[in-house]
């Protein structure tokens, strides 16, 4: 036997990481924006838009990550069928990437998942299997990945160890790369949602880790999981499926890592289309729902900050465009039709911004 031959298996995988590598140095990083806020309030907020990765969300870096983890762990070779339970944005990712490879890709995805994020998906050469209960996603997949031969992804599982949450041009990193020439470089919260977990284990890890005081908050839609078993600390909480496409979920997840956040914020739905639709009033940008939970939070965060006479920055993400959304958030029968009403939402951010106070009634 020749020990020193690199086997096909190894060439393979070799050229697939090259490319992964060479997508990304192909990429620029994702804007910061600077959002206008009144002068005497002495905050800077600041939305990290993460619908400019190439397909399109803040998951493109979670689906490289997984990927690559798949990749050097032997589990995805050349051939391999990928298959991923997702409510749409990570699979369109991984799609993506699957194409790139030349992989098969099946999405695991609830019927009620937008149709834009299932062109999105089958645009990029994906096949999507739907399910009507969420919660089935999971041993669907597991079950399509035996039968097929190939590998599930499993981002719930995944997510929060496939990122190096040291450096090595995560988000965190960036954000504070973007940061360094701002009035307030190192920001006094970031605040983001919990979909797997693993965006906020990735910050909140970071923070810890570089010694940075910056406080993470998460926020939640109603009645998902986490937000009890942040609460309670039990992680067998469950809850119910999520009307925020892409963040909450009816159990708490394993890459969800209650620990590294600072605090946890609970957002009623009609909130998240109220602050969505307020963000497109304040800075011309349109974003998803879950953008609007995460701004949801960052405005009672303010409002404590001016309330206790602090100063600095807080920085929020913009998970994805508006484009996903035409048919469903962005369409006020749609809301109509689910209770989704933002009138009450909407008033309470008016009188914030007229006040600079937040009103919890």
């Amino acid at each position: 036997m020749d020990f020193s031959a690199c086997t096909p298996e190894r060439r393979w995988a070799d050229e697939a990481l090259r490319r992964i590598e060479a997508e990304n140095n192909r990429s620029a990083d994702t804007h910061l924006y600077a959002v206008p806020l009144p002068e005497d309030w002495g905050i800077q907020l600041y939305l990290k838009d993460e619908s400019t990765h190439r397909s399109g969300s803040l998951k493109h870096r979670l689906a490289r990550s997984l990927f690559l983890f798949g990749l050097v762990n032997g589990w995805i070779r050349q051939g391999t069928t990928i298959v991923e339970a997702s409510s749409g944005s990570t699979a369109v990712s991984e799609a993506y990437f699957a194409r790139l490879l030349g992989l098969p890709f099946i999405a695991v995805v609830p019927r009620s998942t937008s149709a834009e994020k299932i062109d999105l998906i089958e645009a990029y050469g994906g096949r999507c299997h739907y399910v009507d209960n969420p919660a089935e996603v999971y041993q669907v997949s597991a079950d399509l990945a035996e039968q097929t031969g190939g590998h599930y992804m499993d981002q719930f599982t995944y997510a929060e160890r496939a990122t190096d949450w040291r450096g090595n041009n995560n988000i965190a990193e960036s954000i504070f790369d973007q940061l360094a020439l701002e009035e307030h470089p190192v920001p006094e919260w970031i605040v983001v949602g919990a979909g797997t977990g693993g965006t906020s284990a990735t910050i909140g890890r970071y923070l810890r880790y570089h010694s940075h005081p910056t406080r993470l908050a998460v926020v939640d839609p109603e009645h998902s999981a986490f937000y009890s078993a942040w609460q309670t600390g039990d992680l067998n909480a469950t809850g119910q499926p999520s009307r925020i496409e892409g963040i909450g979920r009816p159990r708490v997840e394993p890459s969800f890592v209650p620990g590294v956040i600072d605090a946890m914020i609970q957002v009623p739905d009609a909130a998240s289309i109220a602050a969505m639709q307020h963000l497109y009033r304040l800075t011309g940008l349109q974003a998803g729902p879950s953008t609007g939970t995460s701004l949801w939070g960052v405005w009672q965060l303010v409002a404590r900050m001016m309330e206790n006479g602090e100063r600095g920055s807080v920085v929020t993400l913009l998970c994805d465009s508006a484009d996903r959304y035409r048919q469903s958030y962005y369409n006020p029968e749609w809301l109509q039709a689910r209770g989704l009403d933002p009138q009450a939402a909407t008033a309470q951010l008016d009188d914030f911004f007229a006040t600079g106070r937040w009103n919890h009634a």
